[in-house]
């Protein structure tokens, strides 16, 4: 299986983002429309709420406007926050993305874990797994069923009919983030696609839990978190990115040291080497994995030592960071898709 390379787009605009909103979605949604021109296989978007910078809280608008104005690029959600959206609401906007966009959606779903979201939404961080695990049940039901009832914790439905069903049958692909072994398993005793942060922790982790409920790994894909970036020198790649990876590291680093789930978090992204020196340290990761900018060669090298360490079969190129301008976003796109795509597609 071919390697797909995606590109993920959050829509964030920092303090120093000089546009306004519109004009950030205006060129966000012209790269959605360019990563289908230069060969990209999928546009990711991912989802987050409250956040001063306006991470994109609304996913499937997006989704619909990118499927307007494309033709052959997956749109996929790396990933939908369920528990804090009615599952029977997204089955409905989600076929509706799948529609018009032909069949080009893949529905990723996450349990979320900023702290501030469960706050505001008024919902127990606690249950967000079975939120999570219950929904998904309902979305494939709903996309697979006709007249079904269903009796859950959170969610009583009563002769439900969802029309239109998507354009993909029998349901469009459906993938759920995990970072530890309790969200792993569930995903793997489910039959969904991993979205992953990176980890190659994860990959084994998946992989043995499909095993264990009789599953074969090579059925199931696995979509990886990734920043990228390249340019003519390493030095101007960083000269372009390097404030945006900057601000989303330390971004990061915050909610996971407040969320604390998982050994170590309560230590992610401390001591930052700030703008001018993140470029020359060996520490700073990016959940885990080296940042990936400098040269194509750079690049293809650094992607070369990842496939080899782990399975994975889609990136998700963070590529378009908080605050880095537009234009540099669309000519390292461009010179990754003519330089580094092509060296992973031969034969």
């Amino acid at each position: 299986m071919k390697l797909d390379f995606g590109l993920l787009f959050a829509f964030r605009k920092p303090d120093f983002g000089r546009e306004s909103f519109t004009e950030l979605y205006r060129k966000h949604l012209d790269l959605c429309v360019a990563a289908e021109e230069l060969g990209y296989d999928t546009v990711w978007l991912t989802e987050h709420h409250f956040v001063p910078d306006g991470y994109s809280p609304s996913l499937l608008p997006i989704a619909g406007a990118i499927a307007a104005r494309t033709r052959r690029i997956r749109i996929g959600t790396f990933v939908l926050l369920l528990p804090l959206h009615n599952p029977l609401r997204v089955a409905e906007d989600a076929a509706t993305v799948d529609i018009i966009s032909n069949g080009r959606l893949d529905l990723g779903l996450g349990q979320g874990y900023r702290v501030e979201e469960f706050a505001g939404f008024n919902i127990a961080r606690k249950e967000r797994g079975a939120r999570l695990e219950e929904g998904a049940e309902i979305i494939r039901r709903a996309w697979s069923e006709d007249g079904f009832s269903f009796e859950g914790r959170f969610n009583r439905l009563t002769n439900v009919t969802l029309s239109p069903k998507p354009a993909q049958r029998p349901y469009p692909p459906l993938w759920l983030a995990a970072r530890g072994p309790k969200s792993i398993e569930r995903l793997a005793r489910n039959g969904y696609h991993l979205c992953g942060t990176g980890g190659t922790d994860q990959q084994r982790m998946y992989d043995d839990a499909l095993k264990a409920q009789g599953r074969n790994p090579a059925d199931f894909k696995i979509a990886q978190l990734r920043n990228a970036f390249v340019a003519r020198s390493r030095e101007q790649a960083w000269d372009q990115t390097e404030r945006g990876l900057h601000y989303m590291l330390s971004c990061y680093g915050d909610w996971f040291r407040q969320a604390n789930d998982l050994a170590g978090d309560d230590q992610y992204g401390r001591n930052i080497p700030p703008v001018g020196q993140l470029r020359h340290s060996d520490t700073a990761h990016f959940f885990g994995e080296p940042l990936i900018v400098g040269t194509p060669a750079d690049a293809i090298e650094m992607i070369e030592d990842y496939v080899a360490r782990t399975r994975v079969t889609h990136l998700a190129l963070y590529m378009a960071a908080p605050g880095v301008d537009a234009a540099a976003v669309h000519e390292s796109m461009k010179r990754f898709a003519a330089e580094v795509m092509p060296h992973f597609r031969r034969g």
